[in-house]
């Protein structure tokens, strides 16, 4: 089974790194053509609304409680049944969003006002994001289709659309922005209509796999119907819980939004890479293991259910602690390598380079935290994770104070930095706190040989750093380079650390083989 699960999640990876490496390339055009700005705030506001939402409602609550549900139908239930818990979920989560849209479009000024209330005294800026935001907002509601959509596709073992479809929001925006801004009075505004667009690009891709699997019908209204109400149950408590990060992140945002003019910016930029190898890895075996989780706990099999969630975290380790170090080290190249040109100057690079090294000290939890949240969802607990969110979240509020009071107080520069290290930090107080739950209701039990792989991958880690900084060398000689240099150091910098890592653990004895072949 761990086997198959590996496989799924590397096709999964392997979709989402065509999707994420789309994604930088966006960012560079946006980096290059728009820089970080006033304008380039307003349309990360505009554009982080409804993403938000997206990750609140869609991605998170919504999938962590659909799934288990579809599952359960899926296994004890007829086929009749689980098509029509499709069709009126469908339809009930189209109808609320529909009405969620108008309502936004009407109040999208109090809604800036909440999300970035540092914009309220500067009208120019204001009223753009207001503009904007109406025109992105609609993307909401097709993006949650998708979601749907993509949640019945991973229910039935078709990993590799959904993973797929977000290169279509990277092609329309880049697009855009090289060819649409030009007609636009205010050239941000035409990413804004790609935001729309490649909404409506994503749910149609989806749909002629839906009807392959029979499952494409007109949606219809199922408020009363028993398995759209067990959902919603499910989604209440697991809006907040399955989305403590994007919380922690929109509050960084508010408190930026006050800062100095392209903080928002910076923020974004450091978000972005990080979200690389989260995507890759983290979200894509979290997206495999939760339908396997859900149907382990369908055929009460609670010592398989246990195994892979080890299995899945001995993954979190191997994986997500070389790509820590990776950034960590590697963030100036990095953000010099894909950033800097155009309108997006070495201030900007200095600036940015502070957020992504404190945002890449939390990558670890982060990923640890999507895969430890399936272990309650699976089993239909979505209170759990609330109870430990709201812990998360005001520890990540005072750590905000903590950290950035001081330093605005005593004119440290790149305060913006203190919100990326507060959420850092609160993204292993969610872990943490997540893990000890599971082991206390006895649903994770530790396989042996954990402390023997932690350490061997602290030494490969620690032995891939003092590589990556020799490697190095001053950043100052990174932004004297020209792209194709940068380019080819960045990517020699790479391959030597993961060649470094992956040959230590070889040599310290452990089989990449034999863990993925571990009994899940």
């Amino acid at each position: 089974m761990s086997r198959k699960l590996l496989k799924s999640t590397a096709i999964v990876s392997a979709m989402t790194s065509v999707s994420r490496v789309l994604g930088l390339v966006r960012d560079v055009v946006f980096a290059q053509f728009l820089g970080a700005g006033p304008a380039t705030d307003a349309f990360f506001i505009a554009f982080k609304i409804p993403n938000f939402l997206r990750r609140l409602f869609a991605e998170g609550a919504f999938s962590q409680a659909f799934v288990p549900v579809l599952t359960e139908y899926k296994t004890q239930r007829s086929e009749q049944e689980m098509r029509s818990l499709v069709q009126h979920a469908a339809g009930t989560l189209g109808g609320v969003l529909f009405l969620l849209t108008v309502l936004a479009a009407l109040a999208a000024p109090v809604l800036v006002m909440i999300f970035a209330p540092g914009f309220i005294d500067e009208p120019a800026r204001f009223d753009l994001t207001a503009d904007m935001l109406r025109i992105t907002f609609p993307y909401l509601l097709f993006i949650s289709l998708v979601a749907l959509s993509g949640s019945i596709l991973n229910a039935f073992g078709r990993f590799a659309v959904p993973a797929f479809t977000p290169v279509f929001l990277n092609v329309v925006l880049i697009g855009m922005a090289i060819w649409g801004a030009p007609y636009f009075e205010q050239p941000v505004v035409a990413l804004a209509w790609g935001v729309l667009v490649a909404g409506v690009a994503q749910l149609l891709f989806q749909l002629p796999f839906l009807k392959r699997l029979g499952l494409l019908m007109w949606p219809r209204w199922g408020m009363r119907e028993p398995g759209v109400r067990r959902i919603g149950k499910l989604m209440l408590p697991a809006i907040f819980g399955s989305s403590v990060a994007q919380i922690n992140l929109l509050l960084d945002t508010l408190i930026a939004s006050f800062l100095v003019a392209g903080s928002v910016s910076w923020l974004y930029y450091s978000d972005r890479l990080v979200e690389f190898p989260l995507g890759v890895f983290g979200i894509a075996l979290a997206t495999v293991i939760l339908p396997s989780l859900s149907q382990k706990h369908a055929a009460a099999e609670p010592e398989k259910f246990s195994r892979t969630l080890d299995w899945a975290l001995r993954w979190v380790l191997v994986v997500g602690a070389p790509a820590t170090v990776g950034l960590f080290v590697l963030s100036g190249p990095i953000l010099t390598t894909l950033f800097h040109y155009g309108e997006f100057d070495i201030q900007d690079v200095s600036m940015a380079r502070l957020s992504l090294m404190a945002y890449s000290l939390g990558l670890l939890g982060f990923i640890a935290v999507k895969v430890l949240a399936p272990g309650f969802y699976a089993r239909q607990d979505t209170r759990t994770p609330v109870r430990i969110g709201i812990i998360a979240m005001v520890s990540n509020m005072g750590l905000n104070i903590a950290f950035v009071v001081p330093m605005v107080l005593l004119d440290i520069g790149g305060p913006h930095s203190g919100l990326a290290l507060a959420t850092a930090c609160s993204a292993f107080i969610n872990a943490g706190l997540l893990f000890r739950a599971l082991r206390r209701e006895g649903v994770l039990t530790l396989q042996p040989g954990w402390g023997l792989m932690s350490a061997r991958v602290l030494l490969a880690s620690a032995t891939m750093a003092g590589v990556l900084i020799w490697g190095t060398g001053e950043l100052s000689r990174w932004l004297s380079w020209g792209l194709w240099e940068r380019i080819a150091h960045l990517s020699l910098s790479v391959v030597a650390g993961g060649f470094v890592y992956f040959g230590v653990l070889l040599l310290l004895g452990v089989r990449l083989r034999q863990l993925a072949g571990q009994k899940g």
